[in-house]
């Protein structure tokens, strides 16, 4: 039952979207009103509106701790650390004196994606503004982070394409790629290692955006959970009436 008002609202949201008489939508709105003892006052619209609501809070409020100063940096949950090909030597190059470029370097890279996760919010809130009928009823019946899921196969590429460029003008304008570059350097240099040459922009935008959407699901489960965290009179009226049967 947790689900049933947001099933039914939304079965009649698809209706009225696949062509169906005024006849069958209000029928279909006084079977979710009767299985629900009359008790729902949410309108098709509401539901619909409710639900991208939801979604533009979790993506403004991702995007926005992104891309404050120190969003990345101060954040333990999405700190970038250093690509994986340098983590098991980083005790070793601080063994031989390296250690203020190392953590130079994760400063200032973690500097970089703060500064492209400017980008993200006018992506996210496109891709919701064109969310159909369909896509919010699988969110609706989907796993706890659908939308995130939704917003993630829906703007990845896009972030990826805006945030790249944003990456290496940011890790250029810290000297980030500079520090990189003497941190790998000094290391090949080293006797007897594996020499090691990734590509810093693609590992930065790649680790940036995991922590995006690592802050989109925790604010939509968040939003689902908290009744203190639906700051609108509609998201409290739509989670509200979601959740009372639950």
């Amino acid at each position: 039952m947790k689900r049933l008002k947001n099933y039914l609202a939304f079965a009649a949201v698809l209706f009225a979207m696949t062509g169906c008489t005024q006849q069958q939508i209000n029928q279909a709105m006084q079977a979710a009103q009767d299985a629900l003892g009359g008790s729902t006052q949410l309108t098709v619209e509401e539901v619909a509106n409710g639900l991208k609501a939801a979604l533009e809070k979790g993506a403004g409020f991702a995007a926005s701790s992104a891309s404050a100063q120190d969003g990345f940096w101060s954040n333990p949950q999405i700190r970038i650390p250093l690509p994986p090909e340098i983590q098991d030597v980083e005790s070793r190059l601080r063994q031989i004196g390296l250690g203020g470029q190392v953590d130079r370097f994760l400063e200032t890279m973690n500097h970089g994606a703060e500064k492209a996760a400017v980008e993200a919010k006018p992506i996210f809130v496109d891709a919701i503004t064109r969310m159909t009928i369909q896509d919010a009823w699988d969110i609706l019946k989907g796993e706890d982070d659908a939308a995130t899921q939704y917003l993630q196969a829906n703007t990845y590429r896009r972030l990826q394409g805006a945030f790249q460029p944003h990456i290496k003008t940011a890790l250029e304008q810290v000297n980030a790629t500079k520090y990189y570059t003497d941190i790998v350097n000094a290391y090949n240099r080293i006797p007897g290692v594996q020499k090691i040459n990734p590509n810093l922009d693609s590992y930065v935008t790649g680790k940036a955006l995991d922590g995006l959407f690592f802050l989109v699901a925790r604010e939509e489960q968040n939003i689902r959970e908290n009744p203190g965290a639906r700051t609108t009179e509609l998201l409290k009226k739509v989670f509200d009436e979601a959740n009372q049967n639950g």
